[in-house]
């Protein structure tokens, strides 16, 4: 009986599985299954495959019913809406989330003609950012524990939370190489190393595809430029991209198992990186043989008309995209899809790269396995985000990745005799977390941290001195500016905009602004009305100030503009040369009714202007700066917790600390109380201005939700730091771009007024202890072109406490074809010794090392003399010898 109902089942499941076309068949090759549905799309399911959008179904289910690549269905708009970043809303708690997914997966499994599941994406650079997912140190942080084993455990933690809420794609690791660390977005790389940013994006990327998650390495292949601008366009030769910007992708894909590729804003030898045949095609899909997919970054396919001007529609920027190599066009909105479906409707794309793009879409999906379950337990998701286990090694990664950078004196470890402590700074009760972050399930202050562990026995005195920010304007508010319109008086200024920079002839746009508080920076004004690059403007009405007072008021922004009030010209710069601020004094009574007139005009474009004031700002720096100082005087020690401002198309001129920090360091360390500083931040700054008056200095990058306890475990001596730089720390802002493996420079590196090595060099960072290096020995100094050979040496805690040292392999090509980097890292372990211990340390030197592009740009191990380094940092070589490739023609 029991045989026969067996075969019953298994003749109805042969009956089902015949009724169902092939690709629905689990049991069918990949390859065929995508080939089956494919053939049976129509162009505007094809179409929309091709095109993911953040979303769910809250402006309903019927505008998805041709299926689409996938949405960000998190339940909150994930981006903002210049749709350039997304947004750290918290969104919903990770059991929520599933359930959405879940209901999103049946409807498209079940409600659309295919059944064509979708891919959920989110952002997960250093966890998962939303509600309820742990937070870990940024990325950068990451990088300078120079541990790609711990790598490996985050990345594995992050994946499992990103897993268990059903999302099947995070938009990330970056893997740019961040050589000038003005750019805002360094603090989302691993530095400015090719090696070191590949093992660690190895050891991430391997655990989410391991997982079932595709990673998206981005910005492909180069995403800052001159000035550390962030997506400047780029003019490097492929030999500079061969060897330094390409490596991490290049290992993403044939190493890692990377599924995904992002591909940048910013155009490469004039042609945009979302349409870049030689990049996309040629190097990623062909030379590289990659087999995933290619999405623009957010918005930027569109951008070939709108940024690059090299398209003169959508429907253009579209064919030259999905022609040249990408898969997928990355909107922020729903309603954009009509820009991009005109190419596919009216047939201006290529079939076959239409079909391509679907393929590669699809075989992700069906390797996903959503075809067949893309169900998850949201019991599981609630168990899973923010676990114990999680936290705990959120806290272990902060440890490892705070940097030592100063300790006179040993001042570090905080001697157990202090009874009172002073802490400064605002730095240390706000726990910033970072770019690209969720709010985590509980952050920890540095304040909280140094509380918790100090205990009641030590006094803890608070003062948060004068902050990141001091704001001296702002813009003056809608709330005061009014019109008079049939002798009645309206909210906002009345507005004349002219297609000519002259302010002539009959107006071509007339409105009411609230205010004069613009950034036109990619657009007009008013998009087919003015022109985007030659018009004017003549705002007029009445300003009713709320106070009485004696004001700055004037304009900021790009010239020219002229201000007047009650008919007298206040501010006159009525010609074009650069973004300045002018203000003027000028008295004002509250409630009084003054005429206002501004006049400004644009031949070029690209535009902010703002007219400010100072009413009602009350700046009180230099009270709390005395405050903290009072703070420090009545404590056994101050610790100053500062810290930077950086971020997307954030960009810093200036690497001093913003604000009046830096004169709360000096001004705290003449009380002759001992000073640490604590920065906070993902990029390098200066400190020439306050570096002697700091008795020890840690930088803690952006910790994560652990990172004050992490902190406080560096502070009190619990664990010894070994953090190390995964960028060049400079002097000056005038020695940019600094980086520790650049060429032979031909002459001298130095300027006349400045030095041309850096503060900090690329690997430092102090330890609690010492470690000695000795007895280097070199297996086979003498090999062949495809040999191994394999270094060793004895490394030997010999200072007084427990610790990890970080040791760095180093090796520099003697003479070669070509000029070749002054030292380049190809290895490092970090090793952990208790006080008095010695280890036999080795590194394996295999081809792959010693390979280089020759004259030709064929990648080939020249034969001569490769000089061996190890070390504590690029600048700190404790051993060295070489090894010599045998020239085998010479034999």
């Amino acid at each position: 009986m029991k045989s026969f109902i067996v075969m019953l089942i298994m003749l109805f499941s042969c009956q089902v599985a015949a009724q169902q076309p092939p690709y629905k068949n689990p049991t069918l090759p990949v390859e065929e299954r995508v080939q089956d549905l494919l053939q049976r799309m129509t162009l505007q399911e094809k179409f929309w495959q091709c095109f993911m959008i953040p979303g769910d179904f809250s402006q309903g289910r019927e505008r998805y019913k041709h299926g689409i690549f996938g949405l960000n269905a998190s339940g909150e708009s994930s981006l903002h809406a210049a749709g350039q970043v997304l947004d750290s809303s918290p969104g919903h708690a990770a059991a929520q989330t599933a359930e959405r997914i879940n209901s999103m997966q049946k409807f498209f499994l079940e409600e659309t003609r295919l059944g064509i599941p979708i891919i959920p994406f989110d952002e997960a650079l250093h966890g998962l950012v939303r509600k309820g997912a742990t937070v870990f140190p940024q990325a950068i942080g990451l990088a300078a524990t120079w541990d790609t084993s711990l790598m490996h455990e985050v990345a594995a933690a992050i994946a499992a939370e990103v897993r268990s809420r059903g999302i099947r794609q995070v938009l990330s690791p970056v893997v740019n190489i961040a050589r000038d660390p003005r750019w805002g977005r360094t603090e989302e790389t691993y530095g400015e190393d090719p090696f070191l940013t590949t093992q660690m994006a190895i050891a991430f990327i391997t655990r989410f595809e391991m997982q079932g998650v595709i990673t998206t390495p981005k910005h492909f292949a180069v995403n800052t430029g001159d000035g550390g601008r962030d997506s400047y366009p780029i003019h490097f030769n492929e030999r500079l991209l061969e060897e330094i910007y390409f490596p991490p992708f290049k290992a993403a894909v044939q190493t890692g198992g990377a599924t995904s590729i992002m591909t940048a804003y910013n155009s490469l030898d004039g042609r945009q990186c979302t349409a870049n045949n030689w990049l996309l095609v040629k190097k990623l899909k062909q030379q590289w043989e990659f087999t995933g997919f290619v999405i623009s970054d957010a918005g930027a396919t569109g951008g070939a008309n709108v940024l690059h001007f090299t398209a003169k529609d959508y429907a253009e920027s579209t064919k030259q995209a999905l022609e040249n190599g990408l898969d997928v066009i990355f909107q922020t909105s729903y309603d954009h899809y009509p820009l991009f479906w005109e190419a596919f409707e009216k047939g201006m794309i290529d079939s076959a790269a239409v079909d391509g793009a679907v393929r590669r879409v699809l075989r992700a999906k069906f390797r996903l396995g959503l075809f067949d379950d893309p169900y998850v337990n949201p019991d599981t998701a609630a168990a899973v985000n923010s676990r114990p286990a999680h936290l705990k090694l959120a806290r272990i990664a902060a440890q490892k990745s705070i940097v030592l950078l100063k300790n006179r004196n040993n001042i570090l470890p905080l001697d157990s005799s202090y009874c009172s402590i002073a802490v400064i700074g605002t730095d240390a009760i706000e726990a910033r977390l970072g770019g690209y972050s969720g709010p985590g399930s509980m952050p920890v202050s540095i304040l909280q941290g140094i509380k918790k562990r100090a205990g009641s026995a030590c006094r803890i005195t608070f003062a948060p001195g004068c902050g990141r920010h001091t704001q001296e304007f702002v813009t003056v508010p809608s709330g005061v500016l009014y019109h008079y319109e049939q002798g009645e008086k309206q909210p906002g200024l009345h507005a004349d905009y002219f297609n000519n920079p002259h302010l002539r002839g009959d107006p071509a746009l007339t409105r009411i602004d609230p205010g004069i508080d613009f950034r036109w920076t990619l657009f007009s004004p008013a998009p087919g009305k003015i022109n985007p690059d030659w018009y004017s403007v003549r705002w007029t009405g009445i300003l009713v100030p709320a106070e009485t007072g004696r004001v700055d008021i004037g304009l900021q922004g790009d010239d020219g503009f002229r201000l007047y009030i009650d008919g007298k010209l206040i501010i006159d710069n009525w010609r074009k040369q650069s973004y300045r601020r002018l203000t003027r004094p000028f008295l004002f009574e509250r409630g009084k009714e003054y005429t206002i007139k501004v006049e400004f005009y644009e031949t070029r474009g690209n535009v902010r202007l703002n007219l400010i004031w100072n009413m009602g700002i009350h700046n009180t720096w230099q009270k709390d700066i005395k405050r903290a100082c009072a703070a420090a005087v009545n404590s056994d020690i101050a610790i100053v917790s500062a810290g930077i401002e950086e971020g997307e198309f954030r960009d810093r001129a200036f690497l001093l600390m913003p604000g009046h920090q830096e004169e709360l360091i000096r001004l705290v360390a003449a009380t002759g109380t001992p000073v640490v500083v604590i920065i906070t931040g993902g990029s390098a700054y200066t400190m020439d201005s306050w570096l002697e008056h700091a008795s020890a200095l840690l930088n803690v990058w952006y910790p994560g939700e652990q990172g004050g306890h992490a902190v406080a475990d560096i502070l009190f001596g619990d664990t010894s730091p070994a953090g190390r730089l995964p960028i060049t720390f400079p002097l000056s802002e005038t020695q940019l771009p600094l980086y520790y493996n650049h060429k032979p420079t031909g002459r001298g590196d130095d300027y006349i007024n400045l030095t041309g090595k850096p503060l900090f060099p690329f690997g430092y960072g102090l330890s609690y202890t010492t470690f000695e290096y000795s007895g280097l020995t070199i297996e086979k100094p003498l090999i062949g072109q495809n040999e191994d050979t394999t270094v060793r040496f004895r490394l030997t805690n010999s200072g007084g406490c427990d610790g990890d040292e970080v040791v760095q392999l180093y090796i520099k090509d003697l003479y070669a074809s070509v000029a070749r980097p002054v030292i380049e890292l190809k290895g490092f372990q970090r090793i952990f010794l208790k006080k008095g211990m010695t280890k036999e340390v080795s590194f394996t030197i295999t081809p792959d090392l010693l390979a280089m592009e020759n004259i030709h740009m064929n990648r080939t191990v020249e034969p001569g003399e490769f000089r061996i380094m190890i070390g504590a940092s690029s600048r700190d070589i404790r051993l060295r010898g070489s090894i010599t490739v045998k020239n085998i023609l010479n034999e």
